[in-house]
């Protein structure tokens, strides 16, 4: 009798495992329900205290709206009152008006505002307005573009005079004011209260917004004359709202008016429908709110507007409170979704389930062993007997003979045993015979199962009939799945043509060799393939042999080697070369008249200062987000290019018109719109987008780029952040550039540069005391070109400095000479902003006063406001070096910028230089008068000297003196001159009127 070495079932296979599972599952079940309990009681504390911070937050925000509403009206109301006083004071003006547009209207433009108004409705009233609300415009339009997207007068008469100018310049001759509801809800028939009122939701076609007004009504004598209006866009406002869902993780907002129509769903704005409607009164109607369980809500608020408690509800997902904004008749909404609202009880129910875990899993390994050790080790011992049997070996073999279940069992198998041994001795017998058979068959076979190339046979209609196990492991696939199919099912789609190739090259020769793309299911490889046909005994075509080597990593190398060659590393998008191809291809296709495209050529805002402020890994991960952006909103069959650095270039192919690239373009500039978190900041981003089409603006490549960078340019000088197609006014504007560089290159060289000196006088004794040095460009033809035309190129091009510091040292010779005659006077200069930013400035300026002899007290240098405000502290400590060399500093054109006083008495200058807008309309202007004396008060009580220029007549000259403002400049006294040219100015008292100097 032999002893049993048995092996014990493991995994599944174990019963006692089975039912300790068993075990362990009812009661993981029974704690589950109990956890459900506790959690649910918790979930409706949570609930009830979220929604009280809902309320609270709801609330809050809402106030907030309603006071930032009501400061706009307060602002609104002031600009009404200015506007109607001014309108009441104002005469006939005696200025021409400009000429009659075509379309039978008068229109005019500043750089501020524009007018507008049929001429069929001009009258001397009209007319006067007309011509003086500009300068009003001046001084109000930036105080209120502040707070709105724009300001304007409308008269009953149909004059408007509006900042930004774009709308006055559109609107049509034809259109009638009165019908638009930015004029209409402010007529004494429909507000006799001359109340302040927000318009409803409208579209603006002109300037495609949508946007609601805050119009009131303007009345002068107690007679109404027309409104005054402020736009207040709707992307303004959502951009304000959106900070409400940062203030909470998982809270959201609705915004909706008293009709029900959605205006804001979480981030986004919803689409707003635009009204083919004449009149700028498009309503906003309705708009679906991205979650239908929320629409119903929005219906039972705006329809039970009273019912307190419907504005805190508690739906089936989300938690609810709204609050009211009175102002405009909105309703706020912040709600939560109950899931994030739950997800804090997550660790709770995770430390409940790990307690009934460990509990259950005791319970199953007790009961396991217990099982084991009576009942399931027998039948561990009685089934390995069996499996020894199974594997011929029939020794007698000892099993426990007890008089339970197990034991009959036992006694049972033994009489089997001994049948089974017969049977065995029979069948080895035979066994061995087909054994020595099939060794002869397996050694012809095993070459073919075991190559290490993929070995396929068809028959002579290249259907398969077998796949070597090399094959079905290079195709992932089963023998089964492939008989019986033909050859080309293993072929991929993109290679069909070449299989129809193989079945004509197979017929006229019998042989094929080549490369070929294989696919099957998801799986696709390259294989060289090798088709060689077998014959019979007779010589004819049984079957073909296809033998098929495994060259993916061959044709994987070849597609990286394409990628370093055409694409960029860094954000796998195609790079300069490849782009270049593709924009020849595009333009060859075009000049055939195949279709249009455009050409998109962009870098990104303020990225040197993103790269240097957050650094070069920084700068490439926002590269790398400007790529996705791209790629996520532009078409396959368009070309992306990064052309280096943070340039890019977008060829869109098949573009029917300049509207079509727009609309690319503003998308594009939306996809941008998102912030882009670096190094754990959130970065605004945006790009100035440059657009030509071809073949229409060029057919060449060169041509076609340079248009490209042109429009970008100047996308860039109208403030960035915007788009701008090329146009031959920008290609005339550039080379009248270039050549105004060359000749100012030119006029360094050769000295055309002089310095005119303009007298500044104080009017307490009438004496020059000094002269401001103005630059002069005289031609050798003896023309003058304008300061306005060459300073702004210099500016760009750096030429500035060299000519700057020429300006500094002729301004100190003319000092010297004028010290040797005796003339006590000082001499002032105006910096500009790439001179001031110099860091040798301070330098040149000492070395030339002392080679020059000069008194440093009496050089003036004049600094505009907008130079000061950039980087503060870098503009303080080049003042103070200049301050250290003696030198004087003034404020040039003092109130036409920032004029900040908490910056102001930081900076150490000695002199304040009132602007000559502010000086010219004295004293007709009692606004002008005002902020001068106001500015003459600050400076003195500053202790700053003062400076008037554009001085013309004795009136300002009296109201000056008066204000304690002694030192002026003007064509009072004299025009800028040539040096030669100021032997008749005395250093004497001058008469009262002398403009003959």
């Amino acid at each position: 009798m032999k002893e049993v070495n048995f092996h014990k079932p493991r995994a599944m296979n174990s019963l006692s495992i089975k039912f300790a599972l068993l075990v362990f599952m009812l009661t993981v079940v029974a704690s589950a329900a109990i956890a459900y309990a506790v959690l649910m009681l918790q979930q409706d504390v949570l609930f009830e205290q979220e929604k009280q911070e809902l309320k609270r937050q709801s609330e809050k925000y809402a106030r907030e709206l309603d006071a930032g509403f009501l400061a706009r009206e307060k602002k609104a109301i002031s600009a009404n009152s200015i506007v109607a006083r001014y309108l009441a004071n104002s005469v006939t003006s005696s200025s021409p008006l400009p000429a009659t547009q075509p379309d039978g209207s008068v229109r005019m433009q500043d750089d501020l505002s524009a007018a507008f108004i049929p001429v069929s409705k001009l009258d001397p009233q009209q007319t006067a307005w007309f011509a003086e609300s500009q300068e009003l415009w001046q001084q109000l339009a930036p105080l209120m573009l502040e707070e709105f997207f724009n300001f304007y007068f409308i008269s009953k008469q149909g004059l408007i005079r509006i900042a930004p100018a774009d709308w006055a310049l559109e609107v049509p001759v034809t259109h009638d004011f009165t019908k638009d509801v930015f004029f209409d809800i402010a007529t004494p028939q429909q507000n006799p209260g001359r109340l302040p009122r927000w318009t409803p939701i409208y579209y603006d076609a002109i300037w495609q917004k949508w946007m609601t007004s805050l119009v009131i009504p303007l009345y002068v004598a107690d007679e109404f004359i027309g409104v005054t209006g402020s736009d207040y866009i709707l992307d303004e406002l959502f951009l304000d709202l959106t900070s409400i869902e940062e203030s909470s993780a998982g809270l959201r907002s609705l915004l909706f008016d008293v009709q029900g129509n959605l205006l804001l769903d979480g981030k986004k704005t919803m689409s707003l429908q635009k009204s083919g409607q004449q009149n700028f009164d498009a309503r906003y109607s309705f708009a679906e709110p991205r979650r239908p369980e929320l629409a119903a809500y929005i219906q039972q608020v705006t329809q039970k507007s009273a019912d307190d408690q419907l504005l805190q509800a508690d739906l089936a997902n989300y938690l609810l409170s709204t609050a009211k904004i009175k102002r405009l008749d909105w309703y706020l909404t912040l709600y939560q979704d109950k899931q994030v609202v739950v997800g804090g009880l997550q660790d709770f129910r995770d430390k409940v389930m790990l307690i009934f875990l460990a509990v259950a899993v005791v319970v199953a390994l007790s009961l396991q062993f217990f099982i084991y050790q009576f009942i399931l080790k027998r039948l561990t011992r009685l089934s390995s007997a069996v499996q020894r049997i199974s594997k011929g070996d029939v020794q007698q073999i000892t099993l426990d003979q007890n008089d339970d279940e197990i034991g009959m069992l036992n006694r049972a198998f033994n009489g089997m045993a001994g049948e089974i041994h017969q049977l065995i001795s029979g069948l080895n017998a035979r066994i061995g015979e087909k054994e020595e058979a099939e060794r002869a068959t397996r050694k012809l076979t095993k070459a073919v199962a075991f190559s290490s190339s993929g070995i396929l046979l068809t028959d002579k209609e290249l259907k398969i009939e077998y796949l070597n196990p090399f094959m079905l492991e290079l195709m992932g696939c089963t023998s089964d799945q492939m008989m019986q199919k033909p050859l080309s099912s293993l072929f991929a789609a993109e290679m069909f043509f070449v299989g129809e190739e193989i079945c004509q090259t197979l017929q006229e020769r019998h042989h094929w060799r080549g490369d070929m793309l294989l696919q099957h299911a998801l799986r696709k490889l390259w294989v060289s393939l090798a088709i060689a046909p077998i014959r019979d005994e007779k010589g004819d075509i049984s079957n073909y042999v296809c033998a098929m080597q495994d060259i993916s990593f061959i044709k994987e190398s070849q597609r990286k080697m394409e990628q370093l060659a055409y694409y960029d590393m860094l954000t796998g998008l195609a790079n300069r070369s490849y782009f270049r191809d593709q924009l020849r291809k595009a333009i060859a296709m075009s000049s055939r008249g195949y279709y249009h495209f455009a050409l998109l050529y962009f870098d990104l805002d303020e990225f040197k200062r993103i790269n240097d402020t957050l650094g070069h890994d920084a700068g490439d991960e926002l590269l790398k987000e400007v790529a996705r952006r791209l790629i996520s909103r532009l078409r396959e069959e368009d070309t992306i290019a990064r052309l280096g650095g943070d340039e890019f270039a977008v060829i869109l192919s098949g573009i029917k018109d300049r509207t079509q690239a727009a609309l690319i373009a503003e998308n594009l500039q939306q996809s941008f719109a998102a912030p882009v978190k670096l190094t754990g900041q959130e970065v605004a981003i945006s790009a100035s987008i440059g657009i030509t089409i071809a073949p229409e603006d060029a057919a060449d490549e060169e041509l076609l780029l340079k248009h490209a960078d042109l429009a970008m340019y100047e996308a860039k000088a109208r403030g960035r952040n915007t788009y701008h197609f090329f146009s031959q006014d920008l290609n005339d504007a550039a080379k009248e550039k270039l050549q105004i560089e060359n000749h100012l290159r030119e006029a360094i060289r050769e000295h055309q540069f002089v310095l005119y000196y303009q007298p500044k006088i104080d009017i307490r004794t009438n004496v020059v005391i000094g002269y401001e040095a103005l630059l002069r460009w005289i031609r050798p033809d003896g023309s003058m070109i304008p300061p306005l035309r060459f300073i702004p190129v210099a500016e760009s091009t750096g030429l500035i400095v060299e000519i700057g510091e020429w300006i500094i040292w002729e301004a100190c010779r003319f000092i010297s000479r004028q010290q040797s005659r005796g003339h006590d006077v000082t001499i002032s200069i105006n910096l500009s902003a790439r001179q001031f930013t110099d860091q040798n400035l301070a330098e040149v300026v000492e070395r030339v006063l002392q080679r020059t002899g000069a008194k440093p007290d009496k050089l003036i240098f004049e600094i505009t406001e907008s130079m000061l405000m950039g980087d503060t502290d870098a503009a303080i400590a080049q003042l103070n070096e200049l301050k250290r060399l003696g030198v004087t500093l003034s404020i040039d054109d003092f109130g036409t910028g920032y004029s900040s006083l908490s910056y102001l008495k930081r900076f150490p200058v000695d002199e304040l230089k009132i602007d000559r807008s502010f000086v010219k309309d004295i004293p007709a202007d009692t606004n002008d008068m005002d902020i001068v004396a106001a500015i003459i008060a600050m400076a003195q009580k500053m202790n700053l000297r003062v400076v008037a220029e554009g001085v013309e007549t004795i009136e300002q000259i009296e109201f000056l003196k008066n204000n304690a403002c002694y030192l002026v400049q003007g064509y009072y006294f004299s025009m800028p001159r040539a040096e030669q040219d100021l032997y008749n100015l005395s250093y004497q008292p001058l008469l009262i009127g002398a403009a003959s100097l």
